[in-house]
């Protein structure tokens, strides 16, 4: 089994490069990845992959959640192959073919994760978008459907809550890679947010996830390096 701290991937959820610099030169050596969203990427570029790629030996998880038609989605995936992250994401959504598009555009070099159901919607948001009630008051069936939209169209994983990994990996198997996000540790009592379905790293580890996102429990600590030190341990225990 891989080192503890390798599972944790810590969101780069900062609106500058400056900021970004700061955890990473703090945590690179204490998490497996980096990841980065819309809003760094897009002030910052693909420089902010060579910041990251610079400063240590964690690997990059570029979160753009990619969501257009084939073509211009294949077009974007060529780009982004070229710059040696490990993982980059796409909206399952309603579309195999553009699932198909990113990996053939990805090629061997990087991981295309097909987005599930964003860990921040309820089945009142489901009903509210006109899904019929057999998904909107079953959101794990609804993932499962689009784990399976994914695994046909040859991506690498999912991002799921870690509530539905256990089912995830039961289904496709332990190769197919499941990210998960909303994950709080046991001492972590930081109260709501726009978090639906949460879980904490240990249990999402022992359900099967491969990687877990964590960012608030770490980026609001006094020490962020103790804090993502701690999730380390907290996974340690049950390994």
């Amino acid at each position: 089994m891989k080192p503890s701290k390798d599972y944790i991937i810590f969101p780069l959820d900062v609106a500058t490069a400056a900021e970004a610099r700061k955890y990473v030169e703090l945590l690179t050596d204490d998490v497996g990845m980096f990841k980065v969203g819309l809003e760094l990427f897009v002030r910052s570029g693909p420089d902010i992959v060579q910041l990251i790629q610079e400063c240590g030996p964690a690997g990059i998880f570029l979160d753009l959640k990619l969501h257009d038609i084939p073509a211009t989605v294949s077009g974007a995936m060529k780009v982004i192959a070229d710059y040696c992250v490990r993982f980059v994401t796409v909206h399952c959504g309603e579309s195999p073919a553009m699932l198909q598009a990113a990996v053939s555009a990805a090629g061997r070099g990087v991981g295309v994760l097909g987005v599930t159901v964003l860990t921040s919607v309820s089945a009142d948001d489901i009903r509210a978008a006109g899904f019929r009630e057999a998904y909107a008051g079953d959101i794990p069936a609804l993932v499962m459907k689009r784990a399976a939209m994914a695994r046909k169209a040859g991506c690498t994983g999912i991002v799921c809550s870690g509530l539905e990994v256990q089912s995830v990996k039961a289904k496709f198997g332990r190769d197919f890679i499941a990210v998960t996000p909303g994950i709080r540790p046991l001492w972590d009592a930081q109260g709501k947010d726009d978090q639906e379905r949460i879980t904490t790293p240990a249990k999402a580890v022992q359900n099967g996830a491969d990687y877990l996102v964590i960012g608030r429990p770490i980026r609001n600590a006094k020490d962020p390096r103790a804090a993502t030190r701690r999730i380390a341990e907290e996974i340690d225990e049950i390994k």
